[in-house]
């Protein structure tokens, strides 16, 4: 099955939000008749019927609004693809310099820019996208301006700010034995099993074995050491084995029963998102008001 374009897609949510092929039509600038062959078109491929078309209107079938949700989903994220490109091609000419970790600069630091970007268009940003470590590195540099890490706790000489909260989950794919357990895993059961990680540095992986060290254990020799949450993800949804993972980065595969999440009692794996600085200085301008921004929301 060929992939509908993005175009078609549009049309499709505006469809159900308007409730007419025409205005919707109208809201993209293009001709009704062309609009009603893009959804003819979209529908020959997914081999479903998408669109009720009545004199009354046009409203889409059950099918067609399940079909418009995930659309929305898609072009969510293609914002954010959008947004998060263009910050990375403004790092050498950033007026606002900022560094972010891993999952923060994959789920939450893009809508912050958008969000900042709808008030001072003009305003470059760059973005570096690296580890925890290496972000709060960066800060005691003077290398930005602002950054975000997820460690379990203040990074050493730098000022924080607390921005959000986030909590690990323990995923398994379908066929894994853990995917049928009638009980929740014990810190020793976790700890012994090689899983799915983050880098050394991450602070997915800070956060783990220090939730584990205070659950009176260790983990052994990891299964796959990989340099992103997507990495991760990819890897278990492919069925190499369990990890521990950011809940942000797997919301949408646990929804869709594409992973499976594993209780663990007795560990404690959530953790603060904070915003960090050089000690002693205080943010103003766009940095500031990118900080109120992500303490918002």
């Amino acid at each position: 099955m060929s992939t509908p374009d993005l175009e078609s897609l549009r049309l499709l949510v505006l469809v159900d939000e308007l409730g007419s092929i025409g205005q919707a039509a109208g809201a993209l600038t293009i001709a009704q008749p062309s609009a009603s062959k893009r959804l003819s078109v979209m529908e020959r491929k997914f081999g479903l019927v998408l669109v009720d078309r009545t004199r009354r209107g046009s409203v889409l079938t059950p099918d067609g609004q399940a079909i418009a949700g995930w659309a929305r989903r898609v072009l969510d994220e293609l914002d954010g693809l959008m947004t998060g490109a263009e910050a990375l091609r403004g790092q050498h000419r950033a007026q606002l310099r900022i560094a972010a970790s891993m999952t923060l600069a994959e789920h939450l630091v893009p809508a912050w820019i958008g969000e900042l970007k709808r008030s001072l268009p003009q305003l470059y940003v760059g973005l570096e996208v690296a580890n925890s470590d290496q972000v709060a590195e960066s800060a005691r540099e003077g290398a930005i301006d602002i950054g975000f890490v997820e460690s379990p706790g203040e990074p050493r000489g730098l000022s924080a700010r607390r921005v959000a909260t986030d909590h690990l989950v323990v995923v398994a794919p379908p066929a894994h034995p853990w995917a049928r357990r009638k009980r929740a895993l014990t810190p020793a059961e976790l700890a012994a099993t090689p899983l799915v990680v983050r880098e050394q540095g991450s602070g997915t992986r800070e956060t783990m074995d220090t939730a584990l060290r205070r659950a009176g254990v260790e983990a052994v020799e990891p299964l796959l050491e990989l340099g992103s949450a997507s990495a991760v993800r990819n890897a278990v949804v492919t069925g190499a084995g369990p990890a521990v993972i950011s809940e942000l980065a797997v919301a949408r595969d646990l929804s869709d029963g594409k992973l499976v999440r594993v209780p663990v009692d007795g560990v404690d794996l959530g953790r603060i998102l904070r915003a960090v600085g050089p000690p002693g200085r205080k943010l103003v301008g766009p940095a500031a008001a990118l900080l109120a921004l992500a303490v918002s929301r």
